[in-house]
């Protein structure tokens, strides 16, 4: 009959158990990975780049991989197909919509991209995102729970328009806000200050922008001097029942201001609110900082 000794199993148990301890231990030093999703496309922008720039931007900043889901499509009536699934946000810790799709005005679709949010998927806004997905009489003040006010109450803001490309200057109106604190303000290049026709009780402004802009004159009259307009562009809302975290921000329509590094800080700090991953000094937290 063969016999094994057993002095060498019981040797190697201590070492086995130590190796199951220094792998558990390294298992919880792992930082965490954001999956990001970011979707772009439509009018009036660069987004073949601007996808790049907040990419690469992102990643540097977090430990987060985004996948970009990007149409080519320079009209405005652009359209995405993974948001025609019901399922679309699945497995994502957040979305990031840099959309710009004003002519894109079916309900059944925007009440999908929407009601992803509503039960409880975060989302960061950008630039053109705030004047995607309307109709009706949107130019006015839309009323809550109207079919075509879903999307302004998603964001909480509604804005119709924007003035020149001119510079704006920024400031932070909360500077306590985690999303703020240690942030400076700043005067952007050309630049465009989109508007508030009104602002949802649920929203908090972060920050507002203000921008010299010349009125319209008709051709032989004089020209009038320049008048400052004043916005606010940055700002987080408690979305629907389950009071999702949104932030938004209406700067970056240049690539160069999307390249520049407060504008990404700034983006970063949104995602890190909006996921619940950011502390009271404005850092990220949860290992999710590089």
């Amino acid at each position: 009959m063969l016999s094994i000794s057993k002095k060498p199993l019981l040797l190697l148990l201590p070492l086995a158990a130590a190796c199951g301890v220094w792998m558990l231990a390294h298992a919880a030093e792992a930082p965490k990975q954001l999956k990001v999703l970011l979707v772009a496309g439509g009018c009036c922008h660069d987004y073949a780049k601007q996808t790049l720039i907040l990419k690469e931007g992102i990643e540097a900043r977090l430990q987060a991989t985004v996948e970009v889901v990007y149409n080519p499509d320079t009209t405005t009536k652009a359209t995405f197909e993974i948001y025609n699934s019901a399922d679309w946000a699945k497995g994502y810790d957040i979305v990031l919509h840099d959309e710009c799709s004003a002519d894109v005005t079916d309900p059944a679709y925007v009440k999908r991209i929407v009601d992803a949010h509503r039960n409880s998927v975060p989302a960061v806004n950008l630039h053109c995102a705030m004047h995607s997905y309307r109709w009706g009489n949107f130019r006015e003040a839309v009323t809550p729970g109207a079919e075509n006010a879903s999307w302004y109450e998603m964001l909480g803001l509604q804005s119709i328009s924007h003035g020149p490309k001119e510079p704006i200057d920024i400031s932070y109106v909360d500077a306590n806000h985690p999303i703020a604190t240690g942030l400076t303000g700043w005067t952007t290049i050309n630049e465009e200050l989109y508007n508030n026709i009104q602002i949802f009780a649920s929203a908090h402004a972060i920050a507002k922008g203000k921008q010299l802009q010349k009125p319209k004159v008709k051709a032989g009259e004089p020209e009038q001097p320049a008048k400052e307009a004043e916005a606010v562009v940055a700002w987080t809302n408690e979305f629907g029942p389950s009071k999702t975290r949104i932030f938004s921000t209406t700067i970056g329509h240049m690539n160069e201001t999307v390249a520049d590094e407060r504008y990404l800080d700034l983006v970063c700090r949104g995602v890190l609110w909006a996921t619940g991953n950011i502390g009271a000094d404005g850092k990220a937290t949860n290992g999710l900082g590089r």
